[in-house]
């Protein structure tokens, strides 16, 4: 009876490290959201700031569980590709899980980032651990209403961009993308991480505002940051100025008239009024007249020798 006791002892004493190493050991699981442009996931979780605290995000912890606040853990076991057979229309955001199901509510005022269509993207995919395996982003079709369930057929069949294996740095996965063109307004971009070193794949929905890319217009002048173009008035040479006519000579005239001339041109430049000149002239030629008669008097009265 002893030998069976002391054996048995010395077994477990042998298979103490082993289960202490089990215990110690974190789960091999790829936990991650995004964080730019922010999910649902991480904008209502407790990391989620004033997001957190939108109308929207209290109605999706109030229909949801408790698993609602695990922010980078919802992730579907075994779906091998199978995306479309596994999730139902209506349950894309919680990927059919039960506890995330208040990320489904169809409204129209959930926390989102406001992008550029046609522009480019880097997605931010906050993660903890690092492992291998291939992001899908597809984005909402024209014409999608958010405040209706979201169906796979709201979505491209294929992706606008894919990234396999990128490096884990700062915590984070960045994948850059260019957004498609011709959408406007309240889309989703929804985001799937198919793991390879491990058999989980994440599901994700980030609300975005898409508005239209700027354009440079003639009559608008060049958009915010584009140098202005030269003005045409500035780079054009002036043409050269016609030579003045020399002034002909003016002809001698006599003393008398010489001051009423010249008074003439000065009121017309101080004042531009037109009948100043005809007044002055007349003046003059009073003066000449009178000067004559003078002249004939002194004249007459001048005795004779």
């Amino acid at each position: 009876m002893i030998s069976y006791r002391t054996a048995a002892v010395g077994a477990l004493l042998g298979a103490l490290p082993c289960l202490f190493t089990a215990l110690a050991a974190p789960p091999a699981q790829a936990h991650g959201a995004p964080t730019d442009p922010v999910s649902r996931t991480f904008a209502c979780s407790p990391e989620g700031g004033g997001a957190a605290r939108s109308a929207a995000c209290r109605a999706a912890r109030a229909a949801g569980g408790p698993e609602a606040t695990d922010w980078d853990n919802l992730r579907i076991a075994g779906v091998a590709g199978r995306d479309r057979e596994r999730i139902p229309d209506g349950k894309l955001c919680s990927g059919g899980l039960e506890g995330y199901r208040g990320l489904d509510l169809p409204r129209a005022d959930w926390p989102s980032t406001r992008l550029s269509a046609g522009a480019d993207l880097t997605l931010t995919y906050r993660s903890t651990i690092p492992h291998t395996g291939t992001f899908e982003l597809y984005l909402t079709k024209e014409g999608y209403d958010p405040t209706r369930p979201l169906k796979w057929s709201d979505l491209e069949e294929k992706p606008f961009a894919t990234a396999k294996d990128p490096a884990l740095a700062d915590d984070a996965y960045h994948v850059k993308a260019t957004l498609p063109a011709g959408r406007t307004g309240r889309q989703l971009l929804y985001t799937i991480w198919r793991n390879t070193s491990t058999p989980d794949t994440y599901y994700s929905c980030s609300d975005v505002v898409l508005r239209a890319p700027a354009k440079d217009s003639p009559d608008e002048g060049p958009s915010s940051g584009a140098a202005a173009p030269p003005s045409r008035t500035a780079t054009k040479p002036a043409e050269p100025a016609e030579p003045a006519e020399p002034a002909e000579p003016a002809e001698p005239s006599r003393a008398a008239a010489t001051p009423a001339r010249s008074a003439s041109s000065a009121a017309t430049a101080d004042e531009g009024d037109g009948n100043t000149t005809p007044v002055l002239l007349a003046g003059g030629a009073s003066v000449l007249v009178l000067g004559a008669g003078v002249a004939a008097t002194v004249r007459r009265r001048r005795p004779r020798r």
